[in-house]
């Protein structure tokens, strides 16, 4: 399946974005600079994985921004439908919007998918937690919604989580 460039690794500076947000926001990796930052790609808003994943980040959102992460959201939607989706969920994350999919090449989650044997391009689900330092500190790739953003919590907090990596 190809994907675009060499993977990212763990250790590696995360690559650089700059994206509009919901709300005619805008936001770029200097904004985190000194704080943890959960940034998660995913393919679609008001799908149903992609809802669970959304709803379970701002579930927990209180307890991120507690041992000092932020959580950002990527996918290749309008900020008009991130509009849409943040206000029927209540979101208190801002999404951002990656329509030329810039970003999504950056971080290698701009793959090839197969549907019913139909290829084509989109969003691999994927969770990059960066460090204060703007380092890559735990990849997750290929997520599975279920159990996702505790695995996730694990990883900020610092305890193991190569079972759920």
């Amino acid at each position: 399946m190809p994907s675009s460039k060499t993977e990212l690794q763990i250790g590696d500076k995360a690559p650089s974005f700059n994206m509009p947000t919901d709300g005619e926001g805008k936001v770029k990796l200097s904004d985190y600079k000194g704080q943890k930052l959960v940034l998660y790609f995913y393919p679609k808003d008001d799908t149903s994985g992609c809802t669970k994943e959304a709803c379970g980040f701002n579930d927990n959102l209180k307890a991120f921004e507690k041992i000092g992460a932020a959580v950002l959201g990527v996918s290749k939607c309008s900020v008009a439908k991130h509009d849409k989706f943040k206000a029927k969920y209540k979101l208190k994350f801002p999404l951002a919007s990656d329509e030329n999919t810039d970003t999504c090449e950056k971080y290698g989650v701009w793959v090839e998918k197969s549907m019913y044997g139909n290829k084509y391009m989109g969003i691999e689900r994927a969770t990059f937690l960066i460090d204060e330092k703007g380092k890559i500190e735990q990849i997750w790739r290929k997520v599975k919604v279920p159990g996702h953003v505790d695995s996730v919590m694990k990883a900020v907090k610092g305890e193991d989580t190569k079972k759920a990596a």
